[in-house]
């Protein structure tokens, strides 16, 4: 097929068929794509490492062709293929073999959410436009800020739906045959460098978007901070509407003023001050919108108070940013000041961010092990300031001696735990001598969190957290952090069952 041909492929109903796609990758989002372009009519090839199962069975009933082998180099049948098109799982980085190999021949490289914008009117609106699209991404708090906007956006009476690195695939709700009005995207790093691939006129162009902060993370995959910061800013690219920042990180700002977004895009703060005109903030413990309304140089909107969110155990200072990004989202698309009232009065947070598994006996024990970067843990440390911290795992080339510089110094005792634990003790030895510091050598997945249970139990005392904030990724010794959360939980009620059965030793 022509190259011509392929980039004019911008819709569902565009010639799709008889265009050949390699499909790097079959975890959900490799699947997704599959059974997407298999329904378009294009002949499919998987090409992937490992395979599920259950993928593989329905593989050959959508048609499409499975190679599963070592990609440490393209496989013969990859290049025999001869793709018109690669569409890259976003595990894949920059640097790998295949990648690398498709830049140099020249095939364009597209990844899931590329295909889901250029097929997006597969079902429109009543008003013949498809669904409306919000971006968010940042180093931290873009699931929770998706599930927020999605929830804002369905108690003010659209159909919206939270997609992309969240679990639904993009693909998924574009060929839901219900529709929506809006489908809020929460875009990881890896995607929008693919993304940011795309260029010209029909390249996503989104409703509003926003990057919620910027640290560290995810070096070992984008080779750089700057190039992981280049990929974030990407989220800005053709914002039609309300490019949102974070008025407490400069880079964010930045992005947005380096943009190139479509003629009257507004940019919108938000912090945890007192906001400006066309900022969303705090006056005396109420959030107000000063962006969305006519009167914006002299007046406000109160959304809901921080007295409100403590009920729902919403008040955490990052999570009240969160709150304040996602009404500035809601708000763009209509969404009225008492509906994200509403809206917030029904929200509870994901399992594994900074939820209370317990309190006994004087000691709060805190699960926030979906903290999988310094600034995340960094948040989770400022609301629980003297915890006892549990931290480690895979750092992935991040480094953690600021966070315990800043943040570690405070803490009652730290637990440390993981296969890298040598930077992170070597960092409390320079930077917080006096914090007790205890290992948990144990390689036995199993055996981990007991043992931090019974430290943590040890250095407690009354009116103590306990906080799992690993400032790290689980897969050196867990599952998952949704793993390593529930084991952390399942360790703290056995060890409160013990103590009530008397067989646990009492606390000095």
């Amino acid at each position: 097929m022509s190259a011509e041909r392929v980039a004019s492929l911008h819709s569902w109903y565009a010639e799709w068929k008889g265009l050949r796609v390699a499909v790097l990758g079959l975890s959900v989002t490799g699947f997704s794509a599959a059974d997407t372009l298999a329904e378009l009519g294009a002949d499919v090839l998987v090409v992937t490492e490992k395979a599920d199962q259950e993928y593989s069975r329905l593989l050959p009933v959508i048609g499409a062709a499975l190679h599963v082998g070592p990609l440490d180099a393209v496989p013969a049948v990859l290049s025999d293929f001869a793709p018109d098109v690669v569409l890259a799982s976003p595990g894949f980085p920059p640097s790998h073999p295949l990648i690398a190999w498709a830049q140099a021949s020249g095939i364009p490289l597209w990844g899931d959410v590329e295909l889901a914008w250029r097929v997006r009117d597969k079902v429109v609106r009543p008003d013949g436009r498809p669904a409306d699209w919000i971006l968010i991404t940042g180093t931290n708090g873009k699931t929770t800020t998706t599930r927020l906007t999605a929830e804002m956006l369905v108690a003010g009476g659209l159909r919206a739906a939270p997609v992309g690195n969240i679990g639904t695939p993009v693909l998924d709700a574009v060929r839901d045959p219900a529709g929506f009005d809006a489908l809020v995207v929460e875009l990881s790093s890896h995607q929008l460098w693919y993304l940011n691939l795309q260029t010209g006129p029909d390249a996503l162009s989104p409703h509003a978007a926003v990057c919620l902060n910027l640290a560290d993370d995810h070096l070992e995959w984008h080779g750089s901070f700057a190039a992981y910061r280049d990929a974030k800013a990407g989220v800005y690219a053709r914002t039609r509407v309300a490019c949102v920042y974070n008025k407490a990180d400069d880079a964010t700002r930045e992005m947005v003023e380096d943009a190139e977004v479509v003629e009257g895009a507004r940019a919108v703060g938000f912090d945890l001050g007192v906001p400006g005109p066309s900022d969303l903030g705090l006056v005396d413990g109420i959030l107000v919108d000063r962006a969305f309304l006519e009167e914006r140089a002299t007046s406000a909107l109160e959304l809901t108070t921080v007295a409100d969110l403590a009920e729902q155990g919403l008040a955490a200072p990052h999570v009240v940013s969160n709150i304040l990004a996602a009404s500035a989202l809601a708000r763009s698309l209509g969404v009225a000041p008492a509906d994200i009232h509403d809206a917030l009065d029904r929200f509870r947070l994901d399992p594994h961010r900074i939820q209370v598994v317990a309190a006994h006996r004087g000691i709060t024990w805190v699960d926030d092990s979906k903290a999988t970067n310094p600034h995340a843990a960094g948040s989770s440390l400022a609301a629980y300031p003297g915890a006892v911290w549990v931290v480690g795992g895979l750092l992935k080339g991040v480094d953690v001696a600021e966070l315990v510089r800043t943040r570690g110094a405070a803490a009652r005792a730290a637990i440390v735990i993981g296969t890298e634990r040598g930077d992170i003790v070597a960092a409390f030895e320079r930077h917080a001598p006096a914090v007790p510091l205890f290992e948990v050598d144990h390689t036995q997945t199993e055996d981990v969190m007991a043992r931090v249970v019974e430290l943590a139990a040890d250095v407690a005392r009354d009116g103590d957290t306990v906080l799992l904030a690993p400032a790290a990724a689980s897969f050196d010794q867990f599952v998952s952090y949704s793993d390593r959360g529930e084991r952390f939980a399942e360790a703290v009620r056995a060890w409160i069952a013990g103590q009530d059965d008397g067989s646990a030793r009492p606390q000095d």
